[in-house]
């Protein structure tokens, strides 16, 4: 019986690093997929007045990166952005280390 209560933490625990594992990606590859859709959707509403999506595309490029230009130049931002994604990192670490309590006292 105690064989299965240790599997049922370990799972519970692998459940909890891949739920935090995808959350991490998930927020990272929001701010790399953020500008490229941005790219997109002013491609398509330019296409709206008449304006090729082409065009509208290589018109939308330089206005995205002097978005990104703002962005990055906004003192504490970048830096804000990327220690929130440490700081799950860490919950997640921080979450699933807390399951070996839970495993040590099943043994």
């Amino acid at each position: 019986m105690k064989n299965l209560n240790v599997a049922l933490v370990r799972l519970l625990q692998f459940v909890v690093f891949v739920l935090f594992t995808f959350i991490v990606l998930v927020y990272f590859g929001t701010m790399i997929l953020l500008p490229l859709d941005l790219v997109v959707l002013m491609a398509k509403f330019l296409n709206v007045f008449g304006i090729g999506t082409l065009f509208g595309a290589i018109v939308a490029v330089p206005v995205v990166a002097y978005l990104g230009k703002i962005v990055y130049s906004t003192p504490g931002l970048v830096q804000m952005l990327i220690d929130n994604g440490i700081d799950l990192v860490n919950l997640g670490k921080q979450r699933v280390e807390a399951f070996n309590k839970f495993a040590e006292a099943a043994k």
